[in-house]
């Protein structure tokens, strides 16, 4: 039986996604999202809050990173979102990573977090309830190490961050349960 728990934000698993941009001086700053995806093809969207500091920023470079956090960075992903750019404009220096100039957005790139996305602003989607931050993906880079031997992505290899919202934990991909468009295909042909 089902115990009633009150109010939860009951969505899990949530991405821990690195959203790095730089500001009008060329500063680059790197938050923590857990509020983002995938919503096209090529398009990725981020749930912020208005003030942030990295919302400002793409308002100026219309351009940004979103990095998959993993297991290795654990302390830095969770530092990026505990202190904020706007109070602390040296957050980025202060958390030892290292960053290069996206070849093909105005946004940084943060050498150690395994996977990368480089998008560009495409909307800004403000309404009495949402404020969202729709980017075109002009690019995904990942590290060889988090490759399968076809080239794609092994999330097995990537251990990339999720975050549980019921206890405000961290936790990394387990073992594979099952095959995308395969485990149903059997009570799909029992309805024909």
């Amino acid at each position: 039986m089902k115990k009633d728990i009150g109010k939860a934000l009951a969505v899990f698993p949530m991405p821990v996604l690195m959203v790095g941009t730089y500001d009008e001086n060329g500063t680059v700053d790197v938050m923590n999202c857990a509020w983002g995806q995938i919503c096209d093809y090529d398009k990725i969207i981020l749930f912020l809050g208005e003030d942030r500091k990295t919302v400002a920023n793409l308002r100026v470079t219309k351009a940004f990173t979103v990095a998959l956090a993993d297991r290795d960075h654990i302390k830095e992903a969770d530092y990026f979102g505990i202190v904020s750019g706007n109070k602390t404009p040296d957050k980025f220096a202060r958390s030892g990573l290292h960053a290069e100039k996206s070849e093909l957005v105005q946004a940084p790139i943060i050498q150690e977090f395994p996977v990368v996305m480089e998008c560009e602003l495409a909307e800004i989607v403000e309404t009495e309830t949402v404020f969202g931050i729709v980017g075109t993906i002009r690019g995904v880079k990942a590290e060889e190490s988090v490759l399968d031997e076809k080239g794609k992505v092994d999330v097995t290899k990537l251990n990339a961050l999720m975050f549980d919202q019921f206890r405000n934990d961290y936790y990394t991909v387990g073992e594979k349960a099952g095959q995308a468009w395969n485990a149903g295909v059997p009570l799909s042909k029992s309805s024909d």
